[in-house]
This record gives C-alpha cells, structure tokens and sequence, in this order.
C-alpha cells in the first residue's frame, strides 16, 4: 500500500470516531506518516482480540481496511489488565486531571502476554495499563490497579505535567509513602489513583522507507579508524550561539548545520549520546529544585527522552530523532546510545510505581532472599532480572529498535557487568551475551561495555568477549597518574600508551577493544582536571558528600581559576599533554564535549543534576585565546590519527624485528637515547620515548595492499625541569621532523624543524615532543640498538 493511501486512511478514521483529539493529534500523525489502503468506519473503543506479537502498541490498517492499534503487554503474575485511553476533554476534568480515562479491559492471553486489537486507535492516542493482581509485598507481589503504568515497549512518551512537580506526588507510589511506620510503609497499598501524575505511552508509527537504515547509508567506520565524542544532547546546544534559539538543546539542535560543522572541523567519527531513553527524575533531587540532567535513570527503553524534542512529544520526537540520525550520518558521523538496562527509575521498594514495578515486580526485577527488597548490583536500587526470557527479549527487542527504525550504529551499556550477571556472579557466557553473539543485528554494530558494576567482582576490565570493546579506567589512571607526577615507573603507561596488550590480547581481542579515555561525563572535565584537586559538588545540595575523592587531578599550585599567568600557562600545556597523549595512543579514543575548548564544570565531578551553565557547552570560550589553540591543536591530532594508519594499528605490537633493517614495529627508550631496559622499565622515570615504526603494518588495505606508513617518535616528559633527549640514531632514522610540540601555545611554531639523528634535543618541562623519523640508508645496530629484545616491554 503506497503510503499516501494510508495516509487517506488514517485520515477518513480519525475524522469518522468520535470523540478523539483533533489538532495535537493529527500533528503527531503526520509526524509518524501512515501506510494502507482506505480505512471504513469501525466502533470506537470496540476491543478485537488481536496478536500477542509484536509486544507494545502498533498501529496498521488491516487488509479489510480497519485502521487502528494492537496492544500487547507481557504480566505474566497479572490476574487481569486494562487498557487506559486517554483523550483530551475540552477542559472539563476528568479522571486524568484534563483527560478523560477510558478503561478498555484486554480479555486475551497468550503465552502470559495480554493483547488486544482497538479499531480507530490512532497514532498520537495516549495511553497506559492498570494491572489487577494480588498485593503482597512479603512475596515480592505488588499489582496495584490504581496505578497508571507505562508500556516498557511505547515508542514515544507524553511526560505531561508531572516533571514539573517540587516532588513526586505521594500517588506515584504504589505503597503509602508517608505511613507513620516506615519500617512497613512498603507494605501498605496506597489507593489512590496515580494517572494525573504519570507519564503515558504514546501510539506512533513508522514512517521509515525500508531502505531508511541500509548498511550503504551508514558511515560503517571501523573500529580502528573511529573517535568518539561523547555529549549530551541538552548541553551540547543549549548555549551554541549558532543555533535558532526554539532548538537548542534538542535533537534537532544536534542536527542543525552549525552543530555538525563543530564535530566534522574537529574530526569525531562517532558522537556517544548520554541517555535518551526516556527517563524520569527522583524525588530527592525534585525537592531540592534539581532535575536528573544526565538521564541514567530510564523509564522507557524505546522512546527517545521527549523533554529533548522541539517538535512535540506527541509522536513528533520519534522523526526528529530519526532526522537528528540523518544529518550527522550524511556528515559522516556515527552514533552510538548510552544505554541503562541495568536498572530503572522505580528505585528499590521504597521508589514509584511508573511500570515494572506494576507490571509484573517479581518477573523483571532481582529480588533478595527476602523477596521484599531488591537485589542492587548498581547503586540506583534495583537491577533487571536479565536472565529471565521475557526481560531478555525487551532489551534485546529495544536494541534492534534502535538499530534498524532509528538508525543507530551502536550502543555503551551503563554497568555493563550487571548485565552479564547469570544470578549472582558476573558471567562472560550469560544469556545476555550469548544473545547479544548470535543476533545477526546487533553482533554487527558497535558494542562497548562500561565493564563494572557496583557489586561484588563487579570489575570485570578486559574480560568482556571479543565481540566488544571496553572503556579502559586503567588508561585513564595512568596517564593522569603520570601527568601528575604520581607513577611509581612508567611500565603501566607503556601498556597503556601502546593498546594495553596486557588486558586485551587474548582470544583474537584487538588494540580497538580499548576505549582510551582521560575523562568522561562522570568526573571532572579536562580542564577542571588541572584545576583543581578536590571535587565542589556543594551545588548538588548533598554537602559535597558525592562524587569520587579519587581525581588523580593535580591543579598546578592554585586551587580554583586564577588570575597568575604563569599557573594559566602550565594548565593550558597540561591540557595540551593530556590532550596529545591521548591522540597519539593505540587504542580507540573518546574526548567529552568541551574539552577541546576547554569547558570547565567549576570544580564538579559529580554533576548529573546540574542542568544549567554548569554543565552546558560555553560556545564562547571556543574563540578564546589559549582555548582557540586548543581546539586547533585537537582538530591536528585527529586529522594525523586519520592519515597515519601507524596510529590506529588494527593489530597489537609484536615486538618483533623487521628482516630487511632490524627495526621493531614498537621501541622504547630512556632520555640517554637507549633502548629500556627491564630495570628502566621499573626505575622511576621522568621521561618516555615511544617510537612506533610504520614500516609493513600488519593488514592489508581495502585493496588487499601491504600497509605502510611513517614512523614517529613521540617523548612525553612530566618533570618540572626541561631534559636533553638524545634522539635515536641510525638505523632508526636519519634526521627527525617536529610536528607537535606541546611546550608552544601557538602549534603553528612547531612544525617543519629538522633535528639531526644521534642528537640531544631540549625537551622542555611538562611537554610532549612529537617528531616524524625521516628514513635514510643507514645499516642496522648503529646507535640505539641497546637492550635490543628485552623481554616483556609493554606492548609486546
């Protein structure tokens, strides 16, 4: 059926039943589009017994020319379950403050699936489920039909009025909130209805071509090739002075041609989007007039969080999402979801009621021994019962979602070992990740595992399979650790500089399967980093109580902005060296908004209720001197990463030397121009030379040609006083050319100086030196080639 056709179709129905919305809805509908042939009348509100498959809402046109929705709801403990339609009623009140309620009981189960078939649902209706069941909260049972609940599987989210509470109403809670016991207040229901208060589902439908998402649409960036840029799709936009003011902080904000221009000047392959599932925010931060800013705590796993649309959330911001996709692919760039499956906003038996919790809490939640309290593997008072079938199928059903209808290219799974968890331990043959394995979609876009959670051996960095890659906290300590002066030797940032071989090769795992990253969302921001070397989270309202003491941060003398020059110099060349180390190390690196432009947080490193200037891109400090450069000298290291294939290695160092000249593929040396030695490796250093040869790269290119490249010599010094560093000499190269030297604001003074090979260079304090060998016909074993095979060098 063309689609046109379809359109005609949902139009002729919306017009014929009586009783629906008119102007918001037929907006959504023309958001979501239609498909199929002429619609014929059909009762309103008439319940057909419909498919238990696909679960959730989903509109069609039946081949007899009905328009109207399927609904289908998993409760396996549900004794019974009703369908809520909620419609606007002209001002009048009503059950659901200023909608009308109709209840429409779903009289069909199927394999402990309730469904039904509602001719003249259309898309744009709101809507929810009551379930009926028995209350006992001693057994982990707590059905309660006063309260509204959300489809887990609703494509879109109408949040209503109910974020715009001082706190959540007591209705949302399916227990007594404020029973005088607290000990038991978790076991008295609470009566009263929770629809005015509660977000609801939203009927949408596809309007996608087919082709919408076919792979030859896709950037399809490998691994090796990629650069992640993490943001958050409020904060990005919110202040970018580019951006028409009705869309910032929106999807279509991050779509809008002068946001996308930042990421293709600065060179991201991949942007990772903080959560958009749709979430909801907690009690304690609403009372202190906070809001949940970085959205790990999700309600709804196949919507996209409505508060980010600037086109409604009737449906609308279901298509532009889709469009937000479509633009940054058409510039090239990937994106790759924040995903929280781990836990959701209902919290422990002390949280709201907005659906699991509802719907079945025994069936998709872990419980404890005593089945009243719920097992926390994650800090956020619950955690998914993944091993169960049915929850299984709902996150593996909402990452397809993501892939194929929307266009995703790949995921971050928040707590990721939670996840693995098979019952109690964390298990790398769990029903997740053997699902996750065999699925011919998801196998083949991007997987990266945030490879901890919160409880015990919930530490799993380098364990995942190789199907994915990991973010490696153990790079992130070592190179703030050696930056600060704080390692002990440098035999860690050795592993960690060349691809930590230590943690990943193993079972055909790559360099890739390494997310290097400085800092993220969580902590403080690169420039705060060198700031200051205690959090200041007083703002969260918490008495600086959150947030990790552990910043491994060093603020150059002063703690806080300062008006000394000099301490403003030496963090802006501690941006620059945490910045180049970064670039130049093996492995996939991921940077967070701002940090090329120099965002500061103001000394948070906690700040996901800090939905305001603390956390919002400052655009304006992009054309600041020092911050200027900055970006400059970003945008150069990603474009080098992208021409030097030496740089993005496919395949771990061997160590090996080369037939024809006896250089290995990986070196090291000592500021004496010598190759390390294991004593070097264990000594306290100062100073690191790497030297990463180009010479027959192992792979071959899309060509099936042998890969080659220049070599590059970088030295990273952390002491306070410059060094002689004497270059290696032949066969290691004849002569050698500056490109990056991060001791000069101005990087434009660096490049083009040829330094003579065998000579001592000044590597000046707190700097990365950055020079590319230029080759000459000098024979193996000239200078440099002591403590040649040393054993166990990091990266071999």
């Amino acid at each position: 059926m063309s689609s046109a056709a379809e359109q005609e179709a949902v139009q002729r129905a919306r017009a014929r039943v009586r009783g629906r919305p008119d102007g918001g809805t037929d907006t959504a509908a023309g958001a979501n589009g239609g498909r199929g042939a002429r619609a014929r009348q059909a009762p309103a509100r008439t319940v057909w017994p419909g498919a238990p498959t696909p679960l959730g809402a989903r509109f069609r046109v039946g081949p007899d020319g009905v328009a109207g929705t399927n609904f289908a709801l998993w409760a396996g403990g549900a004794e019974a379950v009703e369908l809520c339609l909620f419609d606007e009623d002209g001002g009048r009140g009503g059950r659901g403050g200023n909608l009308v309620e109709t209840r429409c009981p779903l009289t069909e189960l199927t394999h402990e699936i309730w469904h039904g078939f509602l001719p003249g649902v259309l898309p744009g209706q709101r809507y929810g489920f009551r379930v009926h069941g028995r209350w006992d909260p001693w057994t982990g049972a707590r059905f309660n039909a006063a309260k509204l609940l959300l489809d887990p599987y609703a494509r879109a989210v109408d949040a209503g009025e109910g974020n715009d509470y001082g706190a959540l109403p007591p209705e949302v809670y399916g227990h007594v909130r404020d029973w005088p016991q607290q000990h038991v207040a978790d076991t008295v229901r609470d009566d009263r209805d929770s629809a005015p208060y509660v977000p609801k589902g939203v009927v949408v439908h596809d309007d996608a071509p087919d082709d919408e998402w076919c792979d030859d649409r896709r950037p399809k960036t490998p691994w090796a090739d990629s650069v992640i840029y993490e943001l958050h799709v409020r904060g990005f936009t919110r202040l970018h002075p580019g951006v028409p003011e009705p869309l910032r902080g929106t999807y279509a904000g991050l779509a809008h041609p002068a946001a996308v221009d930042h990421l293709v000047r600065l060179g991201v392959t991949a942007v990772e989007l903080l959560p958009v599932h749709q979430f909801a925010h907690e009690d304690h931060l609403l009372r202190r007039g906070l809001r949940n800013y970085w959205g790990y705590n999700s309600i709804g796993y196949f919507a996209p969080h409505a508060a980010y649309a600037a086109s409604g959330t009737r449906g609308q911001q279901v298509g532009e999402f889709r469009r937000m996709v479509r633009a940054l692919h058409e510039a090239g760039i990937e994106v790759i979801l924040d995903v929280v499956y781990n836990h959701t906003a209902e919290a422990d038996e002390l949280g709201p009621m907005l659906s699991l919790k509802g719907i079945d809490n025994r069936g998709y939640y872990r419980l404890q021994d005593d089945p009243r309290r719920y097992a926390d593997y994650t800090g956020c008072g619950n955690t998914l019962h993944v091993v169960q079938p049915h929850v299984l199928r709902l996150i593996t059903d909402s990452l397809r979602y993501w892939v194929s209808e929307m266009g995703v290219d790949g995921f971050r799974f928040d707590l990721a070992a939670a996840l693995a968890r098979s019952f109690h331990d964390v298990d790398m043959l769990s029903p997740f990740l053997a699902v996750i394995a065999q699925d011919p979609v998801l196998r083949r876009v991007k997987l990266i595992a945030e490879p901890w959670d919160v409880g015990s051996g919930g530490y799993q960095v380098g364990a995942f399979p190789p199907l994915w890659t990991e973010w490696n906290d153990r790079y992130r300590g070592a190179v703030r650790d050696f930056w600060r002066g704080a390692l002990p030797d440098v035999r860690d940032l050795g592993y960690r500089l060349s691809g930590s071989s230590d943690l990943y090769a193993w079972g055909g795992r790559r360099p890739y399967a390494s997310v290097n990253f400085v800092t993220a969302h969580d902590g403080f921001t690169l420039r705060d980093l060198v700031t200051y070397e205690r959090k200041h989270n007083e703002a969260n309202g918490e008495g600086n109580r959150d947030g990790s003491d552990d910043n491994r941060s060093w603020n150059c003398g002063v703690e806080g902005e300062t008006d000394d020059a000099d301490i403003a110099a030496l963090r802006r060349r501690q941006l620059r060296n945490l910045m180049t180390t970064l670039l130049l190390s093996t492995g996939v690196p991921m940077l967070v908004a701002g940090d090329e432009m120099g965002r500061t947080q103001r000394g948070s490193n906690n700040a996901y209720c800090q939905d305001n200037e603390v956390s919002w891109v400052d655009w304006e400090e992009r054309e600041q001197p020092g911050w200027r450069q900055l970006f400059g000298l970003t945008a150069r290291l990603i474009a080098l990463r992208h021409r030097h294939p030496v740089l993005r290695r496919r395949s771990f160092f061997s160590g090996r030397a080369h037939a024809a000249d006896g250089l290995r593929d990986l070196a090291w040396f000592t500021a004496r121009g010598t190759e390390m030695t294991e004593a070097d490796w264990y000594a306290p250093a100062a100073t690191l030379g790497m030297y990463l040869s180009g010479r027959d790269i192992p792979g071959r290119d899309a060509r099936g040609a042998a890969v080659t490249d220049d070599s590059f010599l970088a030295v990273l010094h952390t002491a306070e006083r410059p060094v002689d560093f004497r270059l290696p000499g032949p066969p290691w190269a004849a002569a050698y050319e500056v490109l990056v030297d991060t001791s000069l604001e101005e990087q434009e003074d660096a490049p083009g100086a040829l330094l003579a090979a065998g000579a001592a260079v000044v590597v000046e304090a707190r700097s990365v030196l950055l020079l590319r060998a230029v080759p000459g016909d000098a024979a193996p074993g000239g200078a440099g080639a002591e403590g040649a095979g040393v054993q166990g060098a990091p990266g071999t």
